[in-house]
């Protein structure tokens, strides 16, 4: 056998493994679109909070400008899964690949436990109206996701899991959740998902 048959045979059986072992038909595009969404979000969120500074709107109010916030967070969120899951499913189909196997149950199982774990944690922030910690609960238990997620995925999902960890400690700390919001899940989302089609898409 020739050597770059011995490849070749190398190369499949390598790729058959990380088909049973890893999801790869996440896209990277999807990342992209999420970006973008979360930067139109941040875009919206800042005009509702100076629109509420220039009225001299009344104290009573502020909380229901800040839940006007959360509610563009949540569509923000709604719109990326469901970009996400239809551009994954787009790729896996041209791979003839089944977007539902035991890998991405895995997967789904080990994000989703941090995942529903930030939900119930930010509902309860919503009823006790501590607004100012929701964007980093957001990129706390995000970032917990991911990194629980990367074991069965792509080995960069981790390390953008952690960098989304520690901006949203530092939005615990430093305050200026939006600015945190529209770095964490805009601009890294954007890059993040450029680099990774560029790398496994093209």
């Amino acid at each position: 056998m020739e050597e770059k048959d011995i490849y070749a045979e190398l190369s499949s059986i390598r790729n058959l493994m990380e088909r049973s072992s890893k999801f790869i038909s996440l896209s990277g595009l999807a990342g992209v679109m999420a970006g973008f969404y979360a930067m139109a979000g941040a875009w919206f969120a800042a005009r509702i909070t100076l629109n509420h500074e220039d009225m001299g709107s009344p104290p009573d109010d502020v909380p229901v400008i800040k839940l006007a916030m959360i509610v563009v967070a949540f569509v923000i969120l709604l719109l990326s899964m469901a970009t996400s899951y239809f551009l994954t499913w787009r790729k896996a189909k041209k791979k003839n690949e089944n977007v539902w196997n035991p890998v991405s149950k895995r997967l789904l199982v080990a994000s989703g436990v941090p995942f529903l774990t930030g939900g119930i944690f930010v509902g309860a922030l919503l009823l006790k109206e501590e607004y100012k910690m929701i964007p980093a609960a957001f990129l706390i238990f995000y970032g917990l996701a991911l990194y629980a997620g990367s074991q069965f995925t792509y080995k960069e999902i981790r390390w953008l899991g952690i960098v989304e960890i520690v901006l949203g400690l530092c939005s615990m700390y430093f305050g200026n959740g939006l600015i945190f919001w529209a770095f964490g899940f805009g601009i890294l989302h954007i890059v993040y998902g450029i680099y990774m089609h560029f790398k496994y898409e093209r």
